[in-house]
């Protein structure tokens, strides 16, 4: 109840703002945020929060549409995921801050690896606790393998293809050398596009260490000397120190039906099957976030 209505008052008062004329406002400089948290993937989860390019797109637009701000910041904490939606969110926020000429601020909260830091480097500058977990910059595919079990049980698969490598890596037939191969193959590939896209983004702000696009990961007061993060603080912190002391940072939400809905973007899945592919997310989430001590 609380909660509903301090969400009220805030409506309220941004009513109220826009209500009164630009010349009779406070000085004060607002920058609008935007939380991108969670696992990186195209599914939506009704149990977690997870990050894809559909779920946060309109978030994105409504934050890079405020003209009078200077600046975005965007609050990231995530174990990464799929590299498509990573690149794609990447992409998205490039190209909104060409396009509305904004400058990017990116604040790691728990962790941005993997994914979650192809993510960051869309910023101009990345701050992060000294704790934050920061790079993972590899490539990993994972699944299991159970052609012994299917035989101690007693049962026959049966598939029928056309095309020989349609079978490929099913993990109920046992492994075979040239798909592992093909599979690497693939890896090295996004491997290089993800090297790439940070060579790009940090340029010269890197130092030359043998471990940086291993997959190895650090703490950000390791990674602000191996130039993966460009300061330790948070967020009110470094604005204040930027822009004033009369900065103030202006959560924005995904943008809500006439009905109060959130916008289709952001519509979670329902419950029944999609609640097991929930907790499949979240259990994936959380094998992620372990890897990383958290």
């Amino acid at each position: 109840m609380q909660n509903a209505l301090w969400q009220e008052e805030v409506a309220l008062a941004n009513l109220i703002k826009y209500l009164v004329p630009r010349c009779f406002r406070s000085s004060k400089t607002e920058i609008p945020v935007v939380r991108l948290q969670g696992m990186i993937t195209a599914q939506s989860s009704p149990l977690k929060n997870v990050l894809s390019l559909a779920g946060c797109a309109a978030t994105l637009e409504k934050a890079f549409d405020d003209k009078k701000a200077p600046a975005v910041a965007l609050v990231i904490n995530s174990p990464g995921g799929s590299p498509v939606q990573s690149r794609l969110i990447f992409r998205r926020i490039r190209d909104l801050a060409k396009e509305n000429n904004k400058h990017i601020f990116v604040f790691i909260e728990d962790v941005a690896a993997s994914g979650g830091y192809m993510i960051a480097c869309a910023g101009d500058e990345i701050y992060a606790d000294p704790s934050s977990i920061v790079g993972s910059i590899g490539v990993v595919s994972s699944s299991f393998g159970f052609p012994e079990l299917l035989r101690k049980i007693g049962v026959e698969r049966r598939v029928y293809t056309a095309g020989k490598n349609k079978m490929s890596l099913d993990p109920f037939q046992p492994e075979k050398e040239a798909d592992v191969e093909h599979l690497k193959a693939l890896q090295l590939e996004i491997h290089e596009i993800f090297i790439n896209l940070v060579k790009e983004r940090r340029n010269k702000r890197l130092k030359d260490d043998g471990d940086l696009f291993t997959g190895m990961f650090w703490t950000a007061v390791k990674g602000e000397k191996l130039g993966l993060v460009d300061g330790l603080g948070d967020i009110r912190s470094v604005l204040k120190a930027r822009y004033g002391e009369k900065t103030c940072l202006r959560l924005i939400s995904a943008p809500r039906s006439l009905f109060g809905c959130r916008s289709a973007g952001s519509i979670q899945a329902g419950w029944g099957a999609d609640a097991v592919d929930a907790l499949a997310a979240i259990a994936e989430e959380r094998a992620l976030r372990a890897r990383y001590g958290l």
